[in-house]
C-alpha cells in the first residue's frame, strides 16, 4: 500500500505508464548503428565510464593500477574515462595519480551501500572524502524511509549531503531495485532533483544488489530529468550503474538518452556509466572496428569488481 505522502507526490508529478516504458525501451534494442557512427558511440561511451573498484580487499596498489587504466585505456585516440570511483579510504591514493588530469575522483559515501548509519556519521564521511580530494560523491538514499513515506526526511538528508559536498558534484543513488515500482523510481527522482544543483546526478544503483541498471529504470529516470528540466530549466545529470557490461548495452543506453533528452546530454558532464568491465568490451569493439578482426575477451585486462 502506497504511503499517503508518496501518493500525493505521485499525484503531483504524474504516474508512469509502465507498459509504454517497456514498449519504448524494447525499440532501442532494435536500432542498428554502423561504422563511423558506431566508433563515435563507442568512444563516447568510454569517455562516460566511472571506472570503479569497490571491494573490501582494495589496496593503494590496485587503485594505482585502476588510475593508470583511466588515464590511458588504450593506445591511439581512445579517450580517458570520466572518473575513477573508490571507497573514501582510497581517495587520497587516487588523488596521487589523477588529480589535475581531467579524470575526476569519485567516492561512494554515506555508509555505502546500505546507507544505514547515523546521519552525522554519513556527513562526516562525505566531508572527509572531499577533504582528501574527491571531486564527486556518490550517496545512497534511505530507501526504508522513502517507502514508509517519510519523504521530508529523505529530502532533508539529501540536502544536508549537498551542503557537505561543497563544490563537489553529488550523485544520488536511488537503488531502483529496492524501490519496487516505476512510480516509486519517478517519485524518488523528483524528490532528489528538487534539492540538487545544476550538474548533480541521479543514479540507478549501488551495483551491490541482484538487479541494477536496466533500460527500463534508466528510461523512467531520464524522462523524469526531461520533465524536471522543462518545468524548472535545471539540468540534472544521469548515471546508470551496475550490470552494464557490453558495448552493445552501452550503445542502447546512449540511444535512449539521445531520443529522450537530446544531444545536450550526450557528454560525460551529464551522463555516466558506473562500470569497470564495460570499458574492456568497449576497447575490444573499438579494436575490432579498427582492425576488422574480432578481439578475444582476454585481449584486454579485466579489472572489474562486479560493479
Amino acid at each position: 500500500m502506497t504511503a499517503p505522502a508518496l501518493r500525493r507526490l505521485l499525484d503531483e508529478i504524474g504516474p508512469v505508464d509502465a507498459v509504454g516504458v517497456e514498449e519504448r525501451v524494447a525499440k532501442y534494442t532494435t536500432r542498428s548503428i554502423k561504422k563511423g557512427s558506431k566508433v563515435f558511440g563507442l568512444k563516447l561511451a568510454a569517455s562516460m565510464v566511472d571506472l570503479t573498484t569497490l571491494e573490501g580487499k582494495d589496496t593503494p596498489g590496485k587503485v594505482a593500477s585502476l588510475c593508470q587504466k583511466a588515464l590511458s585505456p588504450h593506445e591511439g585516440d581512445v579517450p580517458r574515462v570520466a572518473a575513477v570511483c573508490v571507497y573514501p579510504s582510497m581517495v587520497k591514493h587516487a588523488a596521487k595519480h589523477v588529480k589535475g588530469s581531467g579524470v575526476k575522483i569519485a567516492s561512494v559515501a554515506t555508509a555505502f551501500p546500505s546507507g544505514q548509519a547515523p546521519l552525522k556519521t554519513r556527513l562526516a564521511e562525505v566531508r572527509q572524502a572531499v577533504l582528501d580530494g574527491a571531486d564527486e560523491i556518490d550517496m545512497v538514499i534511505n530507501r526504508g524511509a522513502f517507502l514508509e513515506g517519510e519523504l521530508a526526511l529523505v529530502q532533508d538528508e539529501i540536502s544536508q549531503v549537498v551542503e557537505a559536498c561543497g563544490e563537489a558534484t553529488l550523485k544520488v543513488i536511488l537503488e531502483t531495485s529496492e524501490l519496487e515500482t516505476y512510480d516509486n523510481i519517478r517519485a524518488a527522482s523528483f524528490l532528489a532533483m528538487r534539492v540538487l544543483r545544476r550538474g548533480d546526478f541521479i543514479k540507478t544503483s549501488t551495483g551491490k544488489t541482484n538487479a541494477n541498471a536496466t533500460l527500463g529504470n534508466n528510461q523512467v529516470m531520464i524522462e523524469a530529468i526531461r520533465d524536471f528540466y522543462l518545468a524548472t530549466g535545471t539540468e540534472i545529470a544521469m548515471k546508470p550503474a551496475g550490470g552494464i557490461r557490453t558495448a552493445k548495452q552501452a550503445l542502447q543506453f546512449l540511444i535512449a538518452v539521445k531520443e529522450t533528452l537530446g544531444d545536450a546530454w550526450l557528454n560525460n558532464a551529464r551522463y555516466r556509466f558506473g562500470a569497470s568491465s564495460l570499458l574492456n568490451d568497449l576497447l575490444r569493439q573499438l579494436e575490432t572496428q579498427r582492425t576488422g578482426a574480432y578481439q578475444a575477451p582476454y585481449t584486454f585486462s579485466d579489472d572489474s569488481s562486479g560493479y
